[in-house]
């Protein structure tokens, strides 16, 4: 999830568009993550270095390992380290945002020690998504000052973590999150929602527009959709009953309040005027946006 986190956090900086990062989500899978980048993330070298050594390959043809070995960067074991890294998977995004011309490698270096010092991130944490610290990360990104019930924000917190990693699990990782916006309206596209009741109240949706809708419930079920049908529909009614069912659970398990959940309705084009203030946070993907909502 750190991936993810790190593009909106470039995003935020100014470094790279929208356009740019999306294009590098969707790319990242096709390529392979030089050397250089693993060097400079596991400290061995800076980026000045690296584009040394980038420099050099221009005039000789040699391996980036063994120029960086000459000219005393590296040594045999550390290259033979870095050969043999498990690729976090922000590295490759980076990669991209660096070959595309979209990001420099200084600015890389200085993006990357930033959002590890922001957030207290280790190389260890990014290789294995360490759950402490993903839970960390969202706490810091999603903020629920205004309620003042501890457990409530816990709750919420726990909600959005299991979401991501639902998103994750059965649709993809191409995507990145964006700030939570609240309002008190909000214009229907194509809307999935389902209400929690039991020990609180939780009102739950997604919404995106029809195209978004079709790609989502495709990749959900394993299945290539050319329409708008029942069967689309009654694919995102199964996910949003699937996250719910499993984050009722957790909160039975970990806070022991029992949750149940009402029936899942599909809506379209419709003014959702609720009750009580709505948050909303846009997802966006290589195939559009998503717009996860809830109503306390």
């Amino acid at each position: 999830m750190y991936t993810q986190f790190f593009g909106n956090f470039l995003l935020n900086k100014h470094l790279i568009t929208p356009t740019q990062l999306m294009d590098a989500i969707q790319n990242k899978k096709n390529i392979h993550l030089k050397l250089g980048v693993l060097a400079i993330h596991n400290g061995y070298m800076t980026a000045e270095e690296v584009e040394q050594v980038h420099f050099k390959q221009t005039q000789i043809d040699k391996r980036f390992g063994e120029i960086a070995i000459e000219e005393g960067f590296l040594n045999k074991q550390q290259v033979e380290e870095l050969l043999h890294t498990q690729t976090p998977d922000y590295l490759l995004l980076s990669q991209i945002l660096v070959d595309n011309g979209y990001l420099s490698m200084e600015q890389f270096q200085n993006a990357m020690l930033e959002y590890q010092s922001l957030y207290e991130l280790t190389e260890l944490d990014f290789s294995h998504e360490q759950s402490n610290k993903v839970n960390a990360l969202i706490r810091e990104f999603y903020e629920f000052d205004e309620l003042n019930d501890e457990n409530l924000r816990e709750m919420l917190y726990c909600y959005i973590t299991l979401l991501f990693n639902t998103i994750i699990r059965f649709v993809g990782d191409d995507f990145t999150p964006y700030p939570i916006i609240k309002i008190g309206a909000y214009p229907i596209n194509w809307c999935v929602s389902q209400k929690i009741a039991g020990d609180f109240s939780l009102h739950t949706a997604l919404d995106m527009d029809e195209s978004t809708l079709i790609s989502f419930a495709s990749r959900y079920v394993g299945e290539n959709y050319t329409s708008n049908n029942e069967y689309v529909r009654s694919s995102m009614e199964d996910f949003i009953n699937l996250n719910n069912g499993l984050f009722a659970v957790n909160i039975s398990n970990d806070y022991s309040k029992s949750l149940i959940l009402q029936p899942p309705l599909t809506e379209n084009d419709v003014l959702f005027v609720p009750k009580a203030p709505l948050y909303y946070i846009p997802i966006q993907f290589t195939f559009g946006t998503v717009n996860v909502m809830f109503v306390i």
